[in-house]
């Protein structure tokens, strides 16, 4: 049997691994073009807003994780506040590293799709690979650093989960914060350039096109980056926590595993990740330079290489999702084979094998699932974009309809995966508390393969931004072309991605309540009990005050977003004709006030409520709010994410020329329900998962601290 701490120092080493890559990767990258001095100086536009928003994020939220640490350490242990504070950095550090790399590979990826749409995929989806693993790595790094630390203090795992809680709050943050000012940005661009003025997406007089695709990297690569991190961090701390409690001579596997499970991941997503980036018949000369053993390991890895993508310039979306898909799937295989030798030398039953069979297979059906809701090759997003001949109105009706219906196999999917996992636990121990741990290993084993699955879902926002950048850079209408089918493919992998975070943070979540009710001694639920029923209802309500508040916040951003740019058209002599440059900063300005003001309430509320419910009405009281809150925030978001999806995909499905193409009637009402859907699946839906898991961690932090409750019966 693998001693804990031995498991825990692989996973640790397997993360450095993943730290040596994203430096490889990262020098590659920087490696590509640039294209042309035009081009360079919208990058340096977009590098320059995107740093100053990011910077000013994160010093309000150094003064958040500083009060926040300090209340730790005042009621609860300085162990636990230090951890908080290594979390917040390490999920802090994740998403600027993501936004560093997206900001500079949108160009290269613009000039790369100059030359072919193949090359313009791999830079994309090579800089998406720099942020999946150094998520993955930079949370394995965290955590099992403290857990060495910390290792064999009776406290050990009441520490760690402050890791959990300090990143949950930087994603949180960042993905209320950076979804806000994206689609302030986003919603202001369209309305007023493509409604109001019939002007091209991306077109350089509109005074709000590099606010958006400043917005597209600090929501949807910085947010996505953090928001991802919480959720792989959650699901292994969730796992140890509970295994740290079932005791007996198998404490030691139980806690080692989800970090074995997680090390295997990393390699198994490198294999993933070689299938899209890994052949080049002409060998970039810079990396080649850079890296010595680049050449001789294309010279050695000649057997791998027809599993590699191949895109030809003919590729249709179907072509490209086929090609990510089965990056995926080939990661999802390895981790099972590598998974199963883990469980056996950790000297788990087969059973625990299983479990991760089953979190993979999950994880893969919510995506899939999504992909049909949101891919405009099928069924879903084509009626949206059938019932845009009549007008916004029906396009909404339709967008919100399939929203709802989306939700129904995600559900089924996440039941079956819970009900499969706990049986499983408890025929291997023979005890609910295992069969709860099995759900929380399950929830390790949906994100197993995070490494590439999130490169499939960070490289979208980059692809937007080449996007950008040729159509501001007036290159020829091929580039914008292939930038466009990349783009197209994105907005698919973004939506599965979000529906694949949303699915795991049920499990994750579910495994953090059964750790909370352990730790505050909670030794039933009775759901007829008289602070029980207001409890659930209390955190049912909350994912949609919150959706509420974060909605209102993008709609005030935006509406200033709007006033500013049509000043701009109406006071700049010759702006609209091409004559006159416009004033790119003060979007960029408007945005970042708007999301920095507005961010504060909705954050706080997921750290305070919990904190209120469990003091006031009591930790059963607290447990009720934390079921409430995770029923109605999954269906909640999975309709949020989903609907914005589609209705997105709807107008790229009329914008390749079907039902009049750009300008039409139709097209008009597809950009109306695309403007409705930008909130929806970049600022409330992706950020309903963290609420989630962010409730459930500050429970599980203060557990020590609840009773019966001020109001108790």
């Amino acid at each position: 049997m693998l001693s804990a701490s031995l498991a825990i120092v692989i996973a640790l080493l397997t993360g450095l691994l993943g730290v040596v890559y994203v430096l490889w990767q990262f020098k590659i990258i920087l490696g590509y073009d640039r294209g042309n001095a035009t081009m360079q100086a919208i990058a340096e536009a977009i590098q320059e807003g995107a740093s100053a928003f990011l910077n000013r994020e994160y010093r309000v939220l150094a003064v958040f994780v500083v009060i926040v640490a300090l209340v730790i350490s005042s009621f609860l242990h300085w162990q636990t506040a230090l951890c908080f504070i290594v979390g917040a950095i390490a999920s802090a550090a994740a998403g600027y590293l993501g936004m560093y790399v997206a900001v500079r590979a949108n160009v290269r990826t613009a000039a790369a799709a100059s030359r072919s749409l193949h090359e313009g995929l791999r830079v994309a989806f090579g800089s998406g690979a720099i942020m999946g693993m150094s998520v993955v790595s930079f949370s394995l790094i965290g955590m099992a650093s403290l857990y060495l630390i910390f290792n064999g203090d009776p406290n050990q795992m009441t520490y760690v989960t402050g890791f959990g809680f300090g990143a949950s709050s930087i994603a949180l943050f960042a993905r209320v914060g950076g979804g806000i000012f994206t689609k302030a940005a986003d919603v202001g661009a369209d309305l007023v350039g493509k409604v109001e003025k019939g002007i091209p997406e991306d077109d350089p007089r509109n005074p709000a096109v590099i606010a958006d695709n400043v917005g597209d990297n600090v929501g949807d690569v910085a947010g996505m980056g953090a928001d991802l991190f919480e959720s792989y961090s959650g699901s292994i701390i969730a796992a140890a926590t509970l295994g740290a409690t079932l005791g007996g001579d198998k404490a030691a596997a139980f806690i080692g595993l989800p970090f074995l499970v997680a090390a295997v991941g990393i390699v198994a997503s490198l294999f993933g990740i070689y299938m899209v980036t890994g052949e080049e018949k002409n060998a970039n000369e810079a990396t080649t330079r850079i890296y010595p053993g680049y050449s001789l390991w294309i010279r050695y890895s000649h057997h791998l290489r027809h599993f590699v993508a191949k895109i030809d310039e003919n590729a249709s979306l179907e072509d490209l999702l086929a090609a990510l898909r089965r990056s995926v799937w080939a990661a999802s295989a390895a981790i099972l084979a590598l998974s199963l030798t883990t469980v056996l030398i950790s000297g788990a039953s087969i059973n625990y094998w299983l479990v991760i069979l089953v979190g993979l297979v999950a994880g893969n059906g919510i995506a899939y699932a999504t992909e049909y809701f949101t891919s405009y090759t099928d069924k879903p997003t084509l009626m949206i974009a059938h019932a845009t001949q009549t007008g916004p109105a029906t396009t909404i009706i339709q967008g919100m309809a399939v929203g709802m219906l989306s939700t129904l196999l995600p559900v089924l999917i996440a039941a079956f995966a819970i009900l499969m996992s706990i049986w499983l636990g408890f025929k291997a121990d023979g005890t609910i508390a295992a069969g709860l741990y099995a759900v929380a290993l399950s929830g390790v084993g949906m994100l197993s393969t995070l490494g590439v699955t999130l490169a499939t879902d960070a490289y979208g926002p980059v692809a937007d931004n080449a996007g950008g950048i040729a159509e501001m850079a007036h290159l020829p209408s091929e580039v914008r072309h292939r930038t466009d089918a990349l783009d197209s493919l994105g907005n698919t992998t973004a939506a599965t991605g979000k529906g694949f975070a949303i699915g795991s943070a049920v499990l994750t979540a579910l495994a953090l309540l059964a750790a909370y009710v352990s730790a505050a001694k909670i030794e039933s639920l009775n759901i007829l009990g008289p602070t029980m029923l207001p409890g659930i209802l209390i955190g049912a309500m909350m994912p949609y005050l919150f959706s509420a508040l974060t909605m209102m916040a993008v709609g005030k951003a935006a509406h200033a977003i709007v006033m500013e740019v049509r000043r701009q058209f109406h006071e700049i002599p010759g702006l609209m004709e091409g004559k006159a440059q416009p004033d790119y900063k003060s979007c960029v300005g408007i945005s970042t006030e708007g999301a920095l003001k507005e961010m504060i309430l909705p954050g706080a509320l997921a750290v305070v409520v919990p904190l209120v419910v469990g003091h006031v009405l009591g930790k059963e009281a607290l447990a009720g709010l934390l079921i409430g809150t995770m029923s109605s925030g999954f269906l909640l978001a999975v309709m949020m994410a989903n609907a914005g999806g589609a209705w997105d995909n709807a107008k790229k499905w009329i914008e390749t020329g079907q039902y009049g193409g750009k300008g039409s009637d139709a097209h008009k009402a597809a950009v109306v329900g695309d403007t409705v859907g930008d909130p929806f699946k970049d600022t409330s839906g992706p950020s309903l998962n963290i609420l989630i898991k962010l409730m459930t961690i500050v429970s599980l932090v203060f557990a020590t601290s609840f009773g019966s409750g001020w109001l108790s019966f």
